[in-house]
């Protein structure tokens, strides 16, 4: 039998063409499969989603497309599926399927964040940690880091600034799969090389991201019977605080309820988050304090699900951080120490009461939703936990009591509508 390991270094051998064209009517869509000569041999991508699935990856070159006075992304603005051997700094193991997928979603984030310095953090086509501060890539990168360092374990780094030696120290203490940015600062690449498995990956259009944000693209999804669904990607509609709705509502009364407006630095955070938000897995939600994500809750089936999720994982990744940095052990190393210690067993229950006094670092953070709140008993378990201001689409048949549930905290919390669901599957 072939050895296990073994299967997730070896390179798939694919056979798919080195052309893919797709007309529309008069209108076509010419794409060239990406390779690249690694080591003297040409390689295309490893391998997909798993070890025993070969995939290719395209670049558009040519033609255009426009639908209904639209004009879709077009040649010329490739990132993930533009990477030459040049920008490729260092292969590693040579990217698969998900490295540069999670490269690929981190765009679609970032490009609503191109205001400040931002840093994310992907983990299975999802952000565990994102935050942009005016201190440069280096804070932002820590921040999010420590957002969820467990999760972080073997994630890929995406930034829009150049790369500085601040967070090149950091991704030198932890194991990541990817790293990607518009550039690298000097000495920064002779720190990353440390890490020969590290894909070292130079986009430089991740600066220049404000130039997508205007204009969708062509977002394709297959299905089991091999047909396919077109769509439209995702535009986000609330990049200023101005764009938000206010939260109004009929009762069932015939009266109208209208919720407290943010304020400015609940209106920056919200922003920063309904940015991340266009990157997560619905049913989502995601908390933020400080330009930050605390916790981020994706992929359930109910509205009040996703709140619970999100609050779990703030309490467990709190309670991590404090134990990790005052032992150097994980929660669950010390948990399992505090078994057989009773001065880890002492220690462990102070973690866990500082903890709970902080929320799970929830106090003071806003929250967005993905999608409107079917009952209000998401809204009340978030305000439970501290927030002070929430953004969701609106439309709900039950938006009077999602806003009465805001105006009945102590103190009074914030609420505004995005205008949008910003769904992902």
């Amino acid at each position: 039998m072939p050895s296990l390991k073994a299967m997730y270094t070896t390179i798939a051998v694919d056979a798919f063409p080195e052309r893919l064209t797709l007309d529309f009517g008069e209108q076509k869509l010419v794409y060239r499969k990406r390779t690249w000569t690694l080591e003297g041999e040409k390689k295309g991508l490893r391998y997909g989603e798993n070890p025993d699935q070969p995939a290719a990856l395209y670049e558009l070159i040519s033609g255009g497309l426009t639908l209904g006075g639209i004009t879709f992304r077009g040649p010329g603005q490739g990132l993930v599926s533009a990477l030459t051997e040049e920008h490729m700094i260092q292969a590693g193991k040579h990217p698969g399927k998900t490295n540069l997928t999670d490269v690929d979603n981190a765009v679609t984030i970032l490009q609503y964040l191109t205001k400040k310095p931002a840093a994310l953090i992907m983990k299975h086509n999802n952000p565990c940690g994102a935050a942009w501060s005016e201190k440069g890539v280096g804070e932002a990168l820590s921040r999010a880091f420590w957002c969820d360092r467990i999760a972080a374990f073997g994630g890929a780094v995406v930034v829009n600034r150049p790369f500085d030696l601040a967070a090149a120290a950091l991704v030198d203490t932890a194991y990541f799969e990817v790293v990607a940015a518009p550039s690298y600062e000097p000495g920064v690449i002779d720190i990353l090389k440390k890490r020969k498995n590290l894909r070292i990956l130079e986009i430089p259009g991740l600066a220049r991201l404000e130039e997508l944000a205007a204009a969708p693209f062509l977002d394709i999804k297959s299905l089991a019977d091999g047909g396919l669904v077109l769509q439209h990607s995702f535009l986000n509609r609330a990049r200023e605080a101005e764009d938000f709705l206010p939260a109004s509502a009929a009762t069932k009364e015939g009266g109208t309820v209208i919720a407290r407006r943010p304020t400015p630095a609940e209106a920056e955070d919200l922003l920063f988050a309904w940015a991340v938000e266009a990157g997560v897995s619905s049913n989502s939600v995601i908390f933020a304090k400080d330009g930050a994500t605390v916790a981020i809750g994706t992929g359930e089936q109910d509205r009040v699900g996703c709140v619970e999720l999100a609050v779990y994982k703030a309490y467990t990744k709190y309670t991590d951080r404090l134990a990790f940095e005052a032992t150097g052990l994980s929660l669950y190393e010390l948990t399992r120490k505090a078994e057989q210690d009773e001065a880890s067993a002492t220690l462990l229950a102070s973690l866990q009461t500082r903890c709970d006094e902080a929320k799970g670092g929830l106090a003071g953070s806003v929250m967005v939703s993905d999608g409107f709140f079917p009952f209000r008993d998401g809204v009340d378990a978030a305000l439970a936990q501290g927030v002070t201001a929430i953004a969701q689409p609106g439309g709900s048949l039950r938006d009077a009591e999602a806003i009465e549930a805001v105006n009945q905290a102590s103190p009074q919390a914030a609420m505004v509508f995005t205008g949008q669901r910003s769904f992902k599957h």
